[in-house]
C-alpha cells in the first residue's frame, strides 16, 4: 500500500536524558515532524510510506531527508529550496516537572512552499491513503494551498484523506484564521481526529457528547466517514493513562486504558495513534481492532526517544493482547 503525508520536518534539540536548559552544554539531534511521523511510523508497519515537504537546499536539509530514508520513507518527492530548517527545542520533565517546547520555526523553507512546485496527480497516483494536519495550514498562505490542491487532488482520484486538525494559535500568523481556511480542507475528508472542543472551535459545530459531535461533523462534512479521539490522563510527567474512541456514524469503538510508567518520551505519539489506526483501518476488517491498534501503537511509542514510532506490528499485537511485562526476548 501506498500512504502519502504533507508536512513541515523540523530538527529537534533536546538536553540529555532530564536535564535543563539551564543544565546542559550538550544538545541531542532529531528530526521529526507530525506528519513525517506518521509515515516513518507507516513505513516501520510494512507499508510504502511517502512524504512529501520541501527543505533547505543546504547539508541540513539533506540530512533531515537522510533521516527519513534512514527509516525507509521515500524522498522522491521532496523539494528543496530556499529559506531555513525549522527548529523545536525540547527539555523532557520527570515526575511534577512538565515538558516544555520552545519553537524556532519562522520563514522555514516549508513555509515558502507555492502549489506549483508539488505535482500532486504524481505523487497521489495509486496512492492508498493521504495524511495531513492543522500545522501544515497555519504556516503560511502557500502551504495552505498546496495542502488544498493535494486535498483536492486525492479527491478526485478516489484516496481517502485523514486529518489530525492540532490547533496551535500561535503559529497563525500570515492574516487567516483556522476558521476561515481549515472548512475547505476539511470538506475532502474521510477520517478527522479531534475532539468536541476542537470541532466547536473551528467549525462551529456543536455536540455535548463524542458522538453528537462526530454526527454534527458528519452533517457538516458528508465525506467524512470517521472521526477519532483520544483520552489522555496525565498523572505525572513520568505515568500517564491513555485511550482512544472511533466513531463511523452509528457506534463508538472504544480501546481499552493503558497505564504508562515509566515515559521515556512523550513527543510523537498522537502521530502513533493515527498511524496505527491508519493500518488498522487499510489492514483489518474491524474497527474495533483499529482503534485498539492505534491506541497500542501510541501506547508503545511512549517508551521510544525521539519523535518517531519505530515499534513493529508484532510489537504493537504483542501489547494489543496484554502482554505489558517487557520479558526479555531471545
Amino acid at each position: 500500500m501506498k500512504i502519502i503525508t504533507f508536512g513541515e520536518v523540523m530538527l529537534r534539540l533536546s538536553p540529555p536524558g532530564v536535564e535543563r536548559f539551564t543544565q546542559t552544554d550538550t544538545l541531542a539531534m532529531h528530526f521529526g515532524g507530525t506528519e513525517a511521523n506518521v509515515a516513518v511510523s507507516l513505513s516501520q508497519f510494512g507499508l510504502r510510506a511517502y512524504h512529501v515537504t520541501r527543505f533547505p537546499d543546504h547539508s541540513l536539509g539533506r540530512a533531515a531527508a537522510g533521516y527519513l530514508r534512514k527509516y525507509d520513507v521515500n524522498t522522491e518527492y521532496i523539494r528543496y529550496g530556499d529559506g531555513r530548517l525549522g527548529l523545536y527545542f525540547l527539555e523532557t520533565g520527570a515526575g511534577s516537572r512538565a515538558s516544555q517546547i520552545i519553537y524556532d520555526r519562522f520563514d522555514s523553507a516549508f513555509a515558502r512552499i507555492q502549489p506549483n512546485e508539488i505535482d500532486w496527480e504524481t505523487v497521489l497516483s495509486g496512492a492508498d491513503w493521504f495524511h495531513w494536519t492543522g500545522i501544515t495550514p497555519a504556516l503560511s498562505q502557500g502551504a495552505a494551498d498546496c495542502l488544498l490542491a493535494g486535498i483536492q487532488t486525492a479527491n478526485r482520484l478516489g484516496v481517502p484523506v485523514s486529518a489530525d486538525i492540532v490547533y496551535r494559535s500561535n503559529l497563525w500568523q500570515y492574516g487567516r484564521t483556522p476558521q476561515e481556511i481549515m472548512p475547505a480542507l476539511t470538506e475532502g475528508c474521510t477520517l478527522v481526529l479531534g475532539g468536541k472542543g476542537l470541532f466547536s472551535e473551528i467549525y462551529g459545530v456543536v455536540g455535548s457528547t463524542f458522538q453528537e459531535a462526530g454526527l454534527a461533523m458528519m452533517k457538516r462534512f458528508p465525506n467524512i466517514r470517521y472521526t477519532t479521539d483520544t483520552k489522555r490522563n496525565s498523572i505525572s510527567a513520568s505515568h500517564n493513562q491513555l485511550s482512544a474512541k472511533l466513531f463511523d456514524g452509528k457506534a463508538v469503538y472504544k480501546s481499552r486504558v493503558y497505564d504508562i510508567r515509566p515515559i521515556t518520551d512523550r513527543i510523537g505519539t498522537g502521530d502513533a495513534y493515527i498511524a496505527g489506526l491508519i493500518y488498522g483501518l487499510l489492514t483489518f476488517n474491524d474497527l474495533q481492532r483499529a482503534v485498539e491498534f492505534g491506541a497500542a501503537a501510541s501506547a508503545l511509542k511512549h517508551t521510544i526517544p525521539g519523535d518517531v514510532n519505530l515499534a513493529t506490528v508484532a510489537e504493537v499485537e504483542t501489547l494489543e493482547r496484554g502482554d505489558s511485562s517487557g520479558k526479555l526476548k531471545r
